[in-house]
């Protein structure tokens, strides 16, 4: 079976998030037979560690031997990309396979404690992706569009790389990132919208009071740092409870779902740390955070900032997420009090109107014995 040499990598990724019971084991296990005929495979390497390897340590050293194999055929195909079309394309998917490698080192290496080595790779792996810019001339508008990284939103390293730097408490770094992909005509996150307001929030929490805010008014860093907020509540409102321990964290899921239960788990699961280590940080989303919905009367009809909540995201969430965990659904916009009292009233006169059409004789003796009563 030698699948990984002519499969792209959008299908050899695929492949490699097989859990079936019956075909891992026979995926891996031709792996290996592929990796002795073929030791420069690096695509097996990368299916070994994702499917074999039990510990961090194991997968890193497998990913490292796909580096050497994928470094190889990258080298290889560079010097041939010139030569037609099929070279080319040859060598996009060996650059794909590398930079995918360089991540999941650097994610080996974040797990492993070893922070700073690991913004080192997801910096370099930023620098691979400039190079991939250069090979891919016929994609110019997907590049305009992807900025600098044009294939970073696919492998998120961006993300990555942010929690990394916030571990890291450099905060000027992440500024420097969120400044290259928290653009409009970029795809979003809940790791960049409420990185951006946790920045934003780190200037003015420490000395925020909703008291003195309710005296004086908001002043301009502050009301920056609440806008900021209800844009990340907009994207994803389930992330405030996980944040502010409303609700019990589980284990992220592999596979997440944008705005959804299952991404606001993930991004709790990792940057809960950071937002407690800002002073005040916490307060000011758990005194601002449901304003956001004060805003978007409809939010499944018509978004602010953002396109509409999608209603299809409970069903996808119930799937990726074990059954025993409660799925976080959209809250529901509470009605006034007002309201409440009103239709109460209309349907109480409403039927003593219909008792007093059908029992005229019953309810006269009813209103006299009320009357006996009041006097």
């Amino acid at each position: 079976m030698f699948l990984s040499i002519f499969i792209s990598p959008t299908i050899f990724f695929f492949l490699v998030r097989i859990r079936s019971r019956v075909e891992v084991p026979l995926i891996a296990s031709s792996t290996i037979w592929e990796i002795k005929l073929l030791p420069k495979c690096a695509t097996a390497y990368i299916l070994l560690a994702e499917e074999e390897a039990t510990t961090i340590a194991e997968a890193e050293k497998l990913f490292k031997q796909a580096l050497k194999a994928g470094d190889g055929c990258y080298r290889r195909s560079q010097q041939l990309q010139h030569h037609g079309s099929q070279y080319e394309a040859q060598h996009r998917r060996d650059t794909n396979v590398l930079v995918y490698i360089k991540r999941r080192l650097a994610m080996c290496a974040r797990r492993l404690g070893r922070t700073r080595e690991a913004v080192k790779m997801m910096r370099d792996a930023a620098v691979w992706q400039r190079r991939r810019r250069e090979v891919n001339q016929k994609a110019l508008i997907l590049i305009l569009l992807m900025k600098e990284f044009p294939l970073l939103s696919m492998f998120n390293i961006h993300e990555n790389l942010l929690e990394a730097l916030l571990e890291l408490q450099a905060y000027a770094d992440v500024q420097a990132v969120l400044a290259k992909y928290d653009d409009i005509s970029l795809p979003k996150s809940a790791t960049i919208c409420y990185t951006a307001a946790l920045l934003k929030a780190r200037a003015v929490s420490d000395k925020f009071s909703p008291e003195a805010a309710s005296r004086r008014g908001l002043s301009t860093a502050e009301m920056n740092a609440v806008e900021a907020i209800h844009r990340a509540v907009e994207f994803n409102p389930h992330v405030p409870k996980y944040l502010l321990e409303m609700k019990s964290l589980i284990l992220p899921p592999e596979h997440i779902l944008k705005r959804g239960d299952s991404e606001a788990i993930a991004y709790a699961f990792f940057h809960l740390a950071h937002w407690k280590r800002v002073e005040g940080a916490l307060n000011l989303l758990h005194c601002t955070w449901e304003g956001t919905f004060r805003m978007i009367p409809y939010p499944l009809e018509k978004g602010h900032l953002f396109y509409p909540y999608p209603i299809c995201t409970e069903t996808a969430d119930r799937e990726l997420l074990p059954s025993f965990h409660e799925v976080s659904v959209y809250p529901k916009k509470e009605l006034p009090f007002f309201i409440l009292f009103t239709a109460g009233l209309c349907s109480f006169t409403a039927m003593l109107a219909l008792l007093t059409h059908q029992f005229p004789e019953l309810m006269g003796v009813f209103a006299k014995a009320v009357s006996t009563c009041q006097d």
